[in-house]
């Protein structure tokens, strides 16, 4: 069941990761403007497969004014497998940025993922995939995207994460 489905507008409870993977993509398919991504180390079960990075670069390719934005709290995983988004954030330097979180936020262990200012996935644990899922919220997109930006703007790109160019 995807957010799309639910009968009454509210939250889709997700329980395992296909559940969860399958609602990310939908939403992000759906997305016209903007994403919104605050992970651990994105996940590659979730994030690193050839479908999620298609669907990010057709929305970046699609919408000039696009702006995909992640924020990675561990991100030397993403450098030591290459993750897709690592590449991905490379070519579209202006529309997707990944930034390593500030330190100071690094204990909050929650992920969310903000679609088009008003479609929501949130898990309160980040290591598990049980999480809940908005289709319309805007004024609960709008809260975690008021803590996204407030993390966001104290955080910084890793140098790890920037083309070599030789």
């Amino acid at each position: 069941m995807t957010p799309h489905d639910s009968p009454s507008g509210g939250p889709v409870s997700l329980e395992r990761r296909a559940e969860h993977y399958a609602s990310a993509l939908d939403m992000l398919r759906c997305s016209r403007h903007s994403v919104h991504i605050f992970s651990r180390q994105l996940d590659g079960k979730l994030y690193d497969t050839r479908e999620f990075a298609d669907a990010l670069a057709r929305l970046a390719t699609r919408q000039p004014r696009a702006r995909i934005r992640i924020l990675v709290q561990d991100i030397a995983p993403l450098i030591a497998h290459g993750h897709r988004f690592i590449e991905l954030s490379r070519r579209l330097t202006s529309t997707m940025e990944i930034r390593h979180v500030h330190p100071d936020y690094r204990r909050f262990n929650q992920a969310f993922m903000v679609f088009d200012d008003r479609r929501i996935i949130h898990r309160k644990l980040a290591d598990r995939y049980e999480g809940l899922a908005w289709d319309d919220a805007p004024d609960r997109a709008r809260y975690w995207l008021d803590f996204f930006t407030e993390v966001w703007e104290v955080s910084r790109v890793d140098p790890n994460l920037r083309r070599l160019h030789l």
